[in-house]
């Protein structure tokens, strides 16, 4: 997963990035990464949890990547209304519940040409299975079928792991 989102956004020349729930930084890291190698930017670190921004600090620092990261301690889809400008890549590993709600925002804040990606698209095959019909399983469903049905996206979904949602916005 790591070498993708270093990939894409070298590939893709980003210089803002903003996550949507960040946990310990692992994808912060290659975001950052990639980041610093396009010549310098922002990465956004999100996370309800001043414990696990401080962990997460701790590791993103030893690894010399703190130039380039903003941490934030605050629900994610909040804080990404609350900040100022556009972004070059979004990445969303919120709670699944939530992925639906967080579309709006997103496209708000996602510049054109941007790159919205989503984790665990999958959802450990539950999203394949009619009789699942958890709060989380719908989440991704709607989440999916709205983000496919946005003619202001061209998306699709990288079979890795647990499956990543890629759509660019047009």
């Amino acid at each position: 997963m790591g070498q993708l989102l270093y990939m894409l956004t070298r590939l893709s020349g980003a210089r803002r990035v903003f996550e949507l729930g960040s946990g310990y930084g692992y994808s912060t890291a290659w975001f950052a990464m990639g980041v610093r190698d396009n010549g310098g930017g922002e990465v956004f670190h999100v996370v309800w949890d001043e414990g696990l921004s401080r962990a997460a600090r701790g590791y993103l620092e030893r690894l010399g990547l703190e130039r380039v990261i903003r941490f934030t301690v605050s629900e994610a889809v909040t804080a990404l209304r609350n900040t100022d400008g556009r972004f070059d890549i979004i990445f969303s590993d919120i709670e699944k519940d939530g992925y639906p709600a967080s579309l709006p925002v997103i496209k708000q804040h996602l510049g054109s040409g941007g790159l919205l990606l989503a984790d665990n698209m999958f959802w450990r095959g539950k999203v394949l299975d009619p009789r699942a019909a958890d709060t989380d399983t719908e989440g991704v469903r709607s989440f999916t079928r709205a983000v496919f049905a946005d003619k202001d996206f061209t998306s699709t979904i990288v079979p890795l792991r647990d499956g990543v949602l890629l759509a660019r916005r047009n």
